[in-house]
């Protein structure tokens, strides 16, 4: 019935959306009751603002900022039309490496209405991090903030391009970073050969406001718009790209599912640029013309408890340890949240003690569990505000409108309900594919258009989905994904290692922590601080292995293959941690 490999098709049996009969098959497609919108961003924005136009979009209570969707729609266009001042053109990358701020989201939006493709950039990344990112798409703008936490942003892309203290703004020509032209940094200093954020919109004329007029016109939903990079079991990041279509209808059913309205007003504590906050927060509002609103630059939970209050905000947006955060505050007595009603818990699994909080003490009765993965932009799974809290703490949820997925074996054949296998999705949610990567996008989605999630799940009979564990071997440390295989390449740059393994270990506070077994070199001697020192600045700070050994030899199997699985064992043994159950 569908005209597309990646178009939803009906399930294997015949039942209601959404639901398993029992005995069946793990093959299920959701409800498609309400249509998939046809528009880009930039239409969806401009709707809004038709309907909403006077209603505040937009507020970071800290710097005492708040924009209607007027405004907001204003601050866009002019810095839309300045980008194209600078010679962008549509269909080029532009970068951002900044936390949460004002200007994230005007790039969000200006490069969507001139159709540029935005590249979101972590802003945890270090130098050797950024690098790659911004060469493997090309990104010929880059849009950053002056530092975040211990960060130095500008000091980082300094060392990475020096040639920035001796060219004209918009003129790079840089040796490690070919292809990037035009720097913007964000805030009041001057940087030597970087152009500031405020001063862009004033570049363009007439001609530019033109342009980007017949530019917006001429966008498809079908075109890439975003790049996201996720971490590869091959070492470096892939870039999974998403067109209109893939993020503007993910952030619909997203917001649909809480029942949100144009008087809701969502908190977003959550980084923008992770699918979290950008689709699922600021384009679910959008849809909705309802409030964002983003505590600060980064989570801390009195600034979060605090916008809850002060701004009366209905829902909230969070991985499982923000909210453990919130709740453990010694100022958390202090507050009221009378307004507040939903929101959606992601990340990692919930234990059902801080589900219970979370419902009772801040008043989240209509909280929801989300899963998804950054390339079926994002979410797959979510519970409803009406189910049971067991439900939300033991499942994921019921398949998205318009997705279909199935859980299959090692052949690939679909397996019976309640049966354990590797779950995949297929839909409009699937993304394009990896940037400039054929052969992983291939490995990753099939010729029948499944996304192939590498997660171990269940279904049962009523389409409830659990995921209990994963194909290889991804650690989710607070809710951040990272494959051993980066971690490790990385490590076998220090020239006293030989060989090393890194693999997951429970951790009460992350889900997860990372640990690292290392065989040195012959007459080497290392300690755990060298190995530390040695990642710290290059690689993410959550990519640290926190518990490192060194061992005379690892374990394998007869094939040569390391059994991480022992390693496991004998850390969690060694720590006196307790084995978790889905892990």
């Amino acid at each position: 019935m569908t005209t597309s490999p990646r178009g939803p098709v009906p399930a294997e049996n015949s039942q209601p959306p959404g639901r398993l009969p029992s005995g069946g098959l793990s093959h299920v497609a959701g409800a498609r009751g309400e249509p998939l919108l046809e528009l880009t961003i930039d239409r969806l924005l401009r709707r809004t603002v038709s309907l909403h136009g006077e209603r505040e979009a937009v507020v970071f209570p800290r710097e005492n900022l708040r924009w209607s969707y007027r405004e907001l729609d204003a601050r866009v266009d002019a810095l839309a039309a300045g980008l194209l001042a600078l010679g962008l053109e549509k269909g080029d990358r532009v970068g951002i490496w900044s936390p949460n701020r004002p200007e994230w989201i005007l790039t969000q939006y200006a490069t969507a209405r001139a159709g540029m493709i935005l590249v979101n950039i972590n802003p945890a990344y270090q130098m050797v991090e950024l690098e790659y990112a911004l060469n493997k798409v090309g990104c010929k703008a880059l849009v950053l903030a002056p530092a975040f936490k211990t960060s130095d942003y500008l000091e980082m892309l300094a060392s990475l391009a020096p040639e920035l203290k001796r060219c004209e703004p918009g003129r790079l020509q840089a040796a490690r970073l070919p292809h990037l032209r035009t720097v913007i940094r964000m805030g009041s200093g001057s940087s030597p050969g970087m152009l500031n954020f405020d001063g862009v919109p004033a570049l363009a004329g007439d001609a530019h406001i033109q342009q980007l007029a017949t530019i917006a016109d001429s966008l498809s939903p079908e075109e890439p718009i975003n790049i996201q990079f996720t971490s590869g079991t091959t070492g470096s990041p892939k870039g999974a790209t998403l067109t209109h279509r893939n993020i503007v209808n993910n952030a619909l059913f997203t917001i649909n599912a809480l029942k949100f309205t144009e008087q809701d007003r969502l908190c977003i504590p959550v980084p923008l640029y992770h699918c979290f906050g950008m689709v699922m927060g600021s384009l679910g509002c959008v849809n909705k013309g309802a409030a964002m609103v983003f505590p600060g630059e980064g989570f801390d939970p009195l600034d979060t408890l605090r916008a809850l209050q002060d701004e009366r905000c209905t829902g909230l947006y969070g991985v499982p340890t923000m909210f453990v955060a919130m709740l453990e505050h010694p100022d958390f007595g202090q507050f009221t949240f009378g307004a507040l009603r939903t929101g959606i818990m992601a990340g990692a699994p919930c234990p059902i003690e801080i589900m219970r909080r979370v419902v009772t003490d801040l008043h989240m009765n209509q909280v929801t569990i989300a899963y998804g993965m950054t390339e079926t932009s994002p979410v797959s799974f979510q519970s409803d505000v009406d189910d049971g809290l067991e439900k939300r703490v033991s499942t994921v949820g019921r398949v998205h409108p318009h997705v279909e997925v199935k859980i299959v074996d090692e052949q690939g054949e679909t397996l019976p309900v309640g049966a354990q296998g590797e779950l995949c999705t297929r839909g409009y949610s699937v993304m394009q594919g990896y940037w400039d990567d054929e052969q992983r996008t291939r490995e990753t989605v099939d010729g029948e258009g499944w996304m192939h999630t590498g997660d171990l799940a269940v279904l049962d009979a009523e389409g409830y989905g659990n995921i209990v564990g994963r194909v290889k071997d991804m650690i989710i440390r607070g809710g951040e994904n990272i494959y051993p295989r980066e971690v490790e390449e990385y490590l076998y740059r220090h020239p006293k290692v030989q060989e090393v393994q890194v693999f997951g270990v429970p951790d009460p506070k992350y889900g997860e922590e990372l640990a690292a077994w290392i065989v040195l070199k012959a007459g080497e001697q290392a300690d755990a601080g060298e190995i530390k020192a040695f990642c710290e600045g290059q690689i993410a700070h959550f990519k640290i292995p926190r518990h490192i050994r060194f061992k005379d030899a690892l374990p394998m199997t007869v094939t040569g293959k390391a059994q991480k699985f022992k390693m496991r064992e004998a850390m969690v043994q060694e720590l006196g941690l307790e084995e978790d159950d889905t892990a």
